[in-house]
């Protein structure tokens, strides 16, 4: 997924804010402990693995953009 757009970046931006929304969220009533810390775990990986993205030049995907939350969720 190297050599992202801006406007490709920035989806990739979005969809973290919805795995930071699932790490922050309750345990649906329709789901089991074991599927709520795996659904959880999933949407941390997300973040990290996202988070670490690069160029091809191997320069960070990611300029000016704000991590408090998404380092928040993946410490949690």
């Amino acid at each position: 997924m190297a050599n992202q757009t801006a406007d490709e970046i920035a989806a990739h931006y979005v969809a973290m804010g919805h795995s930071v929304a699932e790490v922050n969220s309750s345990q649906g009533a329709d789901e089991t402990a074991d599927e709520f810390t795996a659904r959880k775990a999933r949407n941390v990986e997300h973040l990290v693995l996202q988070k670490a993205q690069v160029h091809d030049d191997d320069s960070s995907w990611w300029g000016s953009e704000s991590f408090t939350a998404i380092d928040a969720a993946i410490a949690s």
